[in-house]
């Protein structure tokens, strides 16, 4: 006779939350069989040993918050990698308008020069396009943030650039630019 105080059933680990599929994946193969309490039904009852089940518990929850960090990490990538980046289509004057206001609303008094209004056009777009940023939600520092936030960049920086030629040069300037700035 097999003592019940040390081993669990099948069914004793459904109550505690597994799937026929984790104990099968976790345990494998019973360590006992027996039979049921009852003498009519006689039905197989698949018994495991508790210790063993407890050990797969507490490795199962140890990995399963990094497991699903990293699901949702390779799930993010893929998202990025084939989601289309639009690039509002302005006329050039129209761009230029657009990024003077924006200029004139973040930073108060104009940059000189043409290199200034190129700068501040991007620099609009970029902010046109932060919808992208919602993309990201979800991932936290440890979870490759950093890897998603460069290739959000790399994808719209690009897409900005093939939009607007004239713009390819800044563009390609603040993707060497870790920082993105200035």
């Amino acid at each position: 006779m097999t003592d019940r105080a040390v081993f669990v059933s099948l069914e004793g680990l459904r109550r505690r939350g597994w799937s026929d599929g984790m104990v099968r994946e976790l345990l494998g193969g019973p360590d006992v069989r027996g039979w049921g309490l009852r003498q009519a039904s006689r039905v197989p009852v698949l018994l495991y040993q508790l210790a063993r089940v407890e050990a797969a518990e507490r490795v199962r929850a140890s990995t399963a918050p990094r497991l699903t960090a990293q699901r949702r990490r390779q799930a993010v990538l893929a998202t990025l990698r084939v989601q289309p980046i639009r690039v509002p289509m302005l006329p050039r004057a129209e761009l230029e308008r657009r990024a003077v206001l924006y200029r004139r609303q973040v930073a108060g008094e104009a940059e000189q020069g043409a290199g200034g209004l190129v700068r501040w056009q991007v620099r609009y777009l970029r902010q046109a396009l932060r919808s992208y940023d919602a993309l990201l939600d979800g991932l936290g520092a440890a979870t490759g943030r950093a890897e998603a936030e460069r290739l959000l960049r790399h994808r719209v920086y690009r897409a900005i650039a093939q939009a607007y030629p004239w713009l390819a040069e800044e563009c390609a300037r603040r993707l060497r630019d870790p920082g993105g700035r200035r």
